[in-house]
C-alpha cells in the first residue's frame, strides 16, 4: 500500500510513523522547507524563536508514537517537567502563579483570594478531572462519535451519570461564574477556551478538562518546541517514510470514484493507493486541492464558525521589572468586551489579553542566556484576533496600534520591555496565516467549539471520497499538539482497517487499540 501524506504537521508525522511501522510505503509531501506545520520557528536577529504552539502536555501520546515504532522518546528528546503552569497578571495589579502540584496552587489561591476561593478551586479540580477521565477514552482517543447520542451509547449505562455531569449543555463562562466567587479566577480559567480558538462565553463547560490535562504534566522541550517536529520527522524517515520538502501539492486526483494520487505544483504526478491530507479541512472545502477533494468534505465554514486567529509578535528584548516565567498571561480589564470586539465587531482588541512565552526562562523565572546576547531574551507574544484574513487586510497602522496596546498591558503590570524597532520584530497577522494556510481566513484551530454540538461537527478521519483521509488540528479530536497527534493515529488506524477489510482474504482480527484511557504521567508534570 502506497500512501501519500500532504503536510508534515504533527498529525501527518504521527500517521507516517504508524503507517510506515506497519509496512506501508509512505511518501510525505511538505510545501515548506522544514517539518512541523504550525509547529514552526523563525529567525529574529540571528536567533531561532518558536512561533507556534508553546505548551506540551499529554506526554504519553508522544511516548506511544515512539514505542510503537520500537524506540523511546527519551532517547531523542530532552523533556523537563515544569512545576509551574503559568504566571498570571490581572488588570488590578495582582499576580497569581499556578502549579502542577494542586496543593501548591491551592495555597497560592488562598493567599491570592482567600480560603473560600481555595475550596472552590479544589472542587473545580475534581470536576475537571471527572470531565477529562469521562471523555478521554470515549471521545478524545477514539473515533469521532456520531453525535451526542453516539457518545452516550459509547459510554454505556454505567457511564451515563458521568456524561450528564460534564457540562456540555452550559457554557464554560456560566460554569465558572457558578464555580468561582472571585471574577479574576473566572477570567483565568475561562482562557482555556482559547486553547482551541474559542470564546469562553460560547464554548461548552467541557473545556474545563484542560485544567486537569495541565495539572497532569507540562513539559519544557530542550532546544525549543520545534525539536518535537524534527525528532518525529527523523523517526518517520528511520521507519522508511520518504519526506520531500518544497513539494507543494496542487491537486488530489481520483479515478473510478477513489483517490488515486496527487499532482504537485511542479506538474509531477504521484500515483498512490491512499491520500492522507494533513492540512486544514478548509483548504479542501475551498477547492485548494481540486474538485474531487472539495466534494469529499463539507462546505467551507462561515466566518462566524471559524476558530480564533492570532496576532503574534516574536522579538528579542531586554526586560525589567516583574519577573517572567516560561509561560505568562496578562489579562485585559474587560474580558467580555475583548471578545465582543474580536467576534462581533471583527477587529483587533484595543485592550488585549497577552500571552507571553519567555523562551529563555525556565519554570522558576531563571534566565539562561549566553553572554553574547547580554540581557536580551527571546519573547513570543500571542493576541487573539478574528479569522478574517481572507476578506480584509490587517494594515500596519491597525496592527501597530494593537501591538502598542499589548506592550501597554505588560507595562501596567510592572513589566518593562525595551521594544525594538518594528523591523526587528517578526509580526504575523490573520492575513499572514491565511497566506500560509489558505482557505482558513487565518483560523488556527479549524471550527470553533461554540455550542454543545460543535465538537461533533469536526470531520473524522474518513471523507466522502474513498481513499482520501484527514488528520490535523481541524479534524477530530481537535486542536493542540496531543490532539493533532491523536488525529494522526486515528487516521492511520482507519487506513489500515479499511485496507484490511478490502483484502480478498479478510484477516480474523482488525487493528485496534484506540480506546486508551487518560492517564497521568508519573507524578512529574506538564503544561
Amino acid at each position: 500500500m502506497h500512501v501519500a501524506i500532504i503536510g508534515s504537521g504533527i498529525g501527518g508525522l504521527a500517521a507516517a510513523v504508524r503507517l510506515a511501522s506497519r509496512g506501508a510505503d509512505v511518501t510525505l509531501l511538505e510545501a515548506a522547507k522544514a517539518p512541523g506545520g504550525k509547529l514552526s520557528e523563525t529567525e529574529v536577529e540571528g536567533r531561532a524563536v518558536d512561533v507556534g504552539p508553546t505548551v506540551l502536555t499529554l506526554r504519553d501520546v508522544f511516548e506511544e508514537i515512539f514505542r510503537e515504532a520500537g524506540e523511546r522518546l527519551d532517547d531523542h528528546l530532552d523533556l523537563r517537567p515544569s512545576q509551574t503552569i503559568a504566571r498570571h497578571a490581572f488588570s488590578d495589579g495582582s499576580w497569581l502563579d499556578l502549579f502542577t502540584d494542586q496543593a501548591r496552587s491551592e495555597a497560592a489561591i488562598a493567599a491570592f483570594s482567600g480560603a473560600r476561593s481555595a475550596r472552590e478551586f479544589r472542587d473545580f479540580c475534581a470536576r475537571s478531572r471527572d470531565v477529562c477521565e469521562t471523555l478521554s477514552s470515549i471521545f478524545m482517543r477514539a473515533e469521532r462519535p456520531a453525535g451526542p447520542l453516539g457518545l452516550v451509547a459509547r459510554a454505556g449505562p454505567a457511564g451515563l451519570p458521568a456524561i450528564m455531569r460534564i457540562g456540555a449543555q452550559t457554557t464554560l463562562w456560566k460554569a465558572l461564574t457558578a464555580q468561582f466567587s472571585d471574577p479574576r479566577l473566572r477570567q483565568l480559567f475561562g482562557r482555556y477556551a482559547t486553547y482551541n480558538g474559542s470564546s469562553p462565553f460560547l464554548a461548552p463547560a467541557t473545556l474545563m478538562l484542560i485544567a486537569h490535562v495541565e495539572q497532569a504534566g507540562v513539559w519544557l522541550v530542550e532546544g525549543g518546541m520545534h525539536r518535537l517536529a524534527r525528532v518525529l520527522s527523523d523517526l518517520a524517515e528511520r521507519k522508511g517514510t520518504r519526506i520531500r520538502y518544497g513539494a507543494a501539492v496542487a491537486s488530489i486526483e481520483n479515478a473510478n470514484g477513489r483517490a488515486s494520487g496527487v499532482t504537485l505544483a511542479s506538474g509531477e504526478r504521484i500515483e498512490v493507493d491512499t491520500v492522507l491530507a494533513n492540512c486544514d479541512v478548509a483548504a479542501l472545502a475551498g477547492g485548494c486541492f481540486g474538485e474531487a477533494a472539495r466534494r469529499a468534505v463539507d462546505p467551507p465554514l462561515a466566518p462566524a464558525e471559524r476558530s480564533l486567529s492570532a496576532l503574534t509578535v516574536a522579538l528579542q528584548a531586554e526586560v525589567r521589572g516583574a519577573t517572567l516565567f516560561r509561560h505568562n498571561v496578562f489579562f485585559s480589564a474587560n474580558y467580555a468586551r475583548e471578545f465582543d470586539q474580536i467576534l462581533i465587531e471583527r477587529r483587533l482588541p484595543d485592550d488585549p489579553t497577552v500571552y507571553v512565552c519567555a523562551e529563555d526562562r525556565d519554570d522558576t523565572g531563571r534566565l539562561d542566556l549566553e553572554d553574547t546576547y547580554g540581557r536580551r531574551e527571546r519573547l513570543f507574544l500571542i493576541i487573539n484576533a478574528p479569522a478574517d484574513g481572507d476578506t480584509r487586510t490587517f494594515d500596519k497602522e491597525e496592527v501597530e496600534r494593537c501591538v502598542t496596546a499589548a506592550f501597554s498591558r505588560l507595562a501596567a503590570s510592572g513589566l518593562q520591555v525595551a521594544r525594538p524597532d518594528w523591523e526587528a520584530m517578526d509580526v504575523s497577522t490573520p492575513s499572514d496565516f491565511e497566506r500560509r494556510f489558505p482557505g482558513t481566513g487565518g483560523a488556527l484551530y479549524g471550527r470553533a467549539s461554540h455550542g454543545s454540538t460543535a465538537s461533533f461537527q469536526r470531520p473524522g478521519a474518513r471523507t466522502k471520497l474513498p481513499g482520501l483521509y484527514l488528520c490535523g488540528g481541524s479534524v477530530h479530536p481537535g486542536a493542540g499538539l496531543p490532539m493533532a497527534a491523536l488525529s494522526g493515529k486515528l487516521a492511520a488506524e482507519a487506513i489500515l482497517a479499511d485496507r484490511a477489510s478490502t483484502r480478498p482474504s479478510r484477516p480474523g482480527a482488525m487493528p485496534g487499540g484506540m480506546w486508551t484511557r487518560f492517564r497521568q504521567t508519573a507524578r512529574t508534570r506538564s503544561r
